[in-house]
């Protein structure tokens, strides 16, 4: 398969993810090949989003290889685990705030946040306590703001020499603090070193950003926070139950954090 990166499609290939969607780095250029379900005239309408230059990292082709849709996108350099002691929380902050700023485009799809949820609970038995607790969430969208849809560290590359965002799959209108709600998870559930929750909300307040507001940010935040909270603890269930294997330590803090959520009322 040629594509419109310019390299050779015989040198050699590094596979980057292999699930439902697959992602190889052939030389200079990412293939992705998308979940075979997936809504190509709504991904089309994503990727046609206009943004500035650096803001988000733009799809070189697109394509219909074997019934699927394939994407090839500029190489960059991922975050690693070891990058994360010290990750560009800044950097995201303000590229976050920069994108809420943008107006929303006519035809782009609401954001694929809620929708996300909902799958990882469809994976799961009537009993399970993630599933009961997606029963109390609210994942009506109260504001139209084009918004990532789902954002999180690995959603960072480095490209040119500077950080930009990837993955518009998602990409749509909707709250704004859905952008900030798997952070805002990880920080509630403990699995998230305070300095760098401040780091982020910090700089993402700093530059703009109107998901939240300075006094009380968890008024906006805590619905979508519930919401990846019961995500997160779907998915671990669910493939801990595949694998047969226990589920570990956060998966644990998340499922005491389901518990809660099914008693605790949500703050607005």
């Amino acid at each position: 398969m040629r594509h419109a990166g310019g390299g050779d499609p015989t040198v050699d290939h590094i596979v980057l993810k292999a699930t439902r969607v697959l992602v190889v780095r052939v030389g200079d250029v990412v293939v992705k090949a998308h979940e075979a379900d997936t809504d190509e005239a709504a991904l089309k309408a994503r990727l046609s989003v206009e943004l500035p230059a650096g803001l988000m990292l733009r799809a070189l082709s697109v394509d219909r290889v074997g019934g699927r849709i394939v994407t090839v996108w500029p190489a960059g350099t991922p975050l690693t685990p070891d990058d994360l002691d010290d990750a560009p929380w800044e950097e995201a902050g303000e590229l976050l705030a920069e994108l809420h700023r943008q107006p929303v485009p006519d035809g782009v799809p609401m954001m694929g946040g809620p929708e996300r949820v909902t799958r990882a609970v469809a994976r799961l038995e009537p009993d399970d306590l993630p599933r009961r607790a997606y029963t109390t969430l609210n994942l009506n969208q109260r504001r139209r703001v084009l918004t990532h849809g789902d954002w999180h560290l690995g959603q960072l590359l480095r490209h040119d020499g500077a950080w930009t965002l990837i993955d518009p799959d998602d990409l749509g209108w909707g709250d704004p603090a859905w952008d900030l709600a798997r952070p805002a998870a990880w920080f509630a559930n403990g699995l998230m070193d305070p300095a760098g929750w401040d780091r982020l909300t910090r700089s993402y307040l700093r530059a703009g950003g109107t998901a939240m507001s300075g006094d009380d940010m968890w008024r906006e935040l805590d619905g979508p926070a519930r919401a990846l909270t019961v995500q997160l603890a779907a998915v671990a269930v669910a493939n801990a139950r595949e694998d047969g294997v226990p589920l570990d330590d956060a998966a644990a803090a998340l499922m005491s954090s389901c518990e809660r959520i099914l008693t605790a009322p949500p703050l607005s």
